[in-house]
């Protein structure tokens, strides 16, 4: 599946423009909380409905909607949902936020975070040295728990999906208060 992509400058020569930009940021609350770029709003990627997004849309139906996520990866992600529900004018931004902070595009920033994809790291190095440490001092049957994580990695790599990053998405420090459903704001 593919859709369009355009870089960060290309972006800001847009808005410059004075083109409408539709800008949807599908990282977590959190993250979309530490920085975002300077008009997006923020829907999650595992609560994006394609469909009720373009019902409850101002724009016209041939304006596309722009993706955007931390590097790229989330924002392919969620350009894939909007093409699978029958949406094809979907634009990923390029390098994703990191990107449009390096090419100095105005953002906005709040409290610091640790992104979704280093928690992901973090949790599958823990459960790693955990299971080895464990196959190593307690009984040799841990060792599955270090290859179960090895496998995950794996197949992570090759579909570019994540399972722990979906769930550690929903986790209640990834998510801006209790009451929050679908947006955060600074």
């Amino acid at each position: 599946m593919s859709n369009a992509a355009i870089k960060p400058y290309d972006l800001a020569g847009l808005r410059k423009e004075g083109k409408r930009i539709e800008l949807i940021d599908v990282r977590t609350p959190v993250e979309y909380r530490e920085v975002h770029v300077e008009g997006a709003r923020n829907i999650p990627l595992d609560r994006l409905d394609p469909s009720a997004l373009m019902q409850a849309r101002n724009a016209a139906a041939d304006e596309p909607i722009y993706l955007i996520c931390r590097s790229g990866s989330r924002g392919q992600q969620a350009c894939e949902k909007f093409i699978k529900a029958g949406y094809t004018n979907v634009v990923n931004i390029e390098g994703g936020t990191m990107a449009c902070v390096e090419a100095g595009l105005p953002v906005v920033r709040g409290k610091k975070a640790i992104s979704l994809e280093r928690q992901v790291r973090i949790a599958a190095g823990s459960l790693i040295v955990i299971g080895a440490a464990l196959g190593w001092f307690v009984d040799p049957a841990f060792i599955v728990l270090p290859a179960f994580i090895g496998a995950g990695l794996l197949f992570s790599g090759i579909t570019d999906t994540c399972g722990v990053s979906m769930v550690l998405a929903r986790m209640p420090w990834n998510q801006c208060s209790p009451s929050s459903t679908t947006t955060c704001s600074r």
